[in-house]
């Protein structure tokens, strides 16, 4: 293995950001027109990331269980569901403007009765509702108001009824989905960390009052694990309890995944024990008895509610943080993303030593042409050697794969780990078994 001195010191997020928007993962979204605030594109990488990210969630929690369904409710929900979740009347925040400056602010986020920035005098706090609203209709003064979702689990919530007879499900069972949400935050920053429009993935599960304990603590082990499963260092994350006085007006307890950002120590995922909450408000105003009918037991009852609930978003810029390492080699910094192999985006690169020579050229192209289909590969002839490695460590991809003038005649290619550097030649007709054997079962 080449020689390396490792670096000290932890990342910063503008580190993280510049090498999104350099290599291709994050851009601002409508960057030519200067861009809005807090809303982001997924670039040619960070789409792949994002993908892979909820792959694995979904094949965790759904593909690898017998116990939970799938779901995709839509964005744009009757009113009266938000009337029932509380989050019309509650979901708001008192804000505070300086006269002088002009800036706003979340009253729970400053001290004192003074601007935090200038000093200026603070108008009277104003309720400011999270929710953006639209309008559902094309006839002017007919249009019904409506709300983009601020949360998904609405969507599993109503869908109870239907799941519970599609599905003949008996209890425990959960329902997944993986959707857009929307917040009019006023707080926001730090990146993609805290955004306007992002991604849920989301588990309600239900199960009988008085197991709910047992199954709260379950699903704190369960998800904790899921994160270090794919590569989050285990003194990286914790779990922090709610506090009485800032648990949720549905939650019975609540814990939060945390994980050390660059700006220290915030939530990551909230498993909620939600208990009946939502179920017997959506049945009081809709009218629908949304209980459970227990034929062993011979009871009905309305189910409790333990919640796993994440951000892919903040998980993709976690994954992205704790991936990142620094180190020096002949004297030179090299920068690269240690992801685990089933988020890289792209898994392998196959690179010409000489694109002069077309013989070299051409059996890359066949090579990259074997590998593809189970995962993504490319092909990468723009700079030399070195260069090419460097910028594919820097994304992330766990192996290169290099044609030179004597695989023309040994039939040999060269394999370098992202990781270590070291560098295998095997037999260029054995690459996809041992990129296979390396990546895992699910690039099948």
């Amino acid at each position: 293995m080449t020689e390396a001195k490792k670096t000290t010191g932890n990342v910063e997020m503008k580190d993280i950001a510049n090498l999104c928007k350099r290599r291709g993962f994050i851009f601002q979204d409508s960057e030519i027109y200067g861009g809005i605030g807090s809303v982001w594109d997924y670039g040619p990488l960070g789409v792949e990331l994002k993908k892979n990210v909820k792959d694995s969630w979904w094949e965790r929690m759904v593909y690898e269980r017998t116990d939970v369904e799938g779901l995709d409710a839509a964005i744009l929900m009757n009113p009266e569901t938000w009337k029932a979740s509380g989050h019309i009347a509650s979901f708001a925040d008192l804000l505070v403007d300086c006269r002088g400056c002009k800036k706003r602010f979340r009253m729970d986020k400053i001290s004192g009765k003074e601007c935090p920035e200038c000093g200026g005098e603070l108008t009277e706090p104003r309720s400011f509702n999270l929710m953006f609203k639209t309008q559902v209709g094309s006839v002017e003064g007919q249009a019904q108001d409506v709300y983009l979702r601020p949360e998904t689990a609405q969507g599993i919530f109503v869908n109870f009824e239907n799941v519970l007879t599609v599905s003949r499900r008996k209890l425990p069972f959960g329902v997944a989905q993986i959707g857009k949400a929307f917040r009019n935050e006023i707080t926001t920053g730090n990146f993609i960390f805290r955004s306007r429009e992002f991604e849920q993935m989301e588990l309600e599960f239900f199960v009988k009052p008085g197991e709910d304990e047992k199954w709260y603590e379950y699903w704190l082990g369960e998800r904790m694990d899921w994160y270090c499963s794919l590569g989050i260092r285990k003194e990286h994350l914790r779990l922090r309890e709610h506090r009485k006085d800032e648990l949720a007006h549905y939650a019975k307890k609540c814990h939060d995944v945390e994980f050390l950002f660059p700006m220290g120590w915030a939530e990551l995922e909230g498993i909620a024990n939600r208990t009946d909450y939502d179920l017997k408000k959506h049945s009081e105003l809709s009218g629908r008895d949304l209980v459970y009918f227990d034929a062993a037991a011979g009871e009905s009852y309305t189910p409790y509610v333990i919640e796993p609930s994440g951000g892919i978003d903040r998980a993709v810029l976690a994954f992205l943080v704790d991936a990142y390492r620094t180190e020096v080699v002949r004297e030179r910094k090299r920068v690269y993303l240690s992801l685990a192999p089933r988020l890289a985006p792209i898994k392998a690169a196959v690179l010409p030593l000489l694109k002069n020579r077309p013989e070299v050229v051409e059996m890359a192209h066949r090579l990259r042409d074997d590998l593809k289909g189970g995962y993504r590969v490319i092909y990468d002839d723009t700079a030399a050697i070195g260069r090419l490695y460097r910028r594919q460590d820097e994304i992330g991809t766990p192996f290169c794969v290099t044609v030179d003038v004597d695989s023309l005649s040994d039939g040999k290619v060269t394999v370098r780990d992202r990781d270590t550097m070291e560098q295998d030649r095997i037999e260029a007709s054995q690459v996809k078994n041992v990129l296979k054997s390396r990546l895992g079962s699910f690039s099948e």
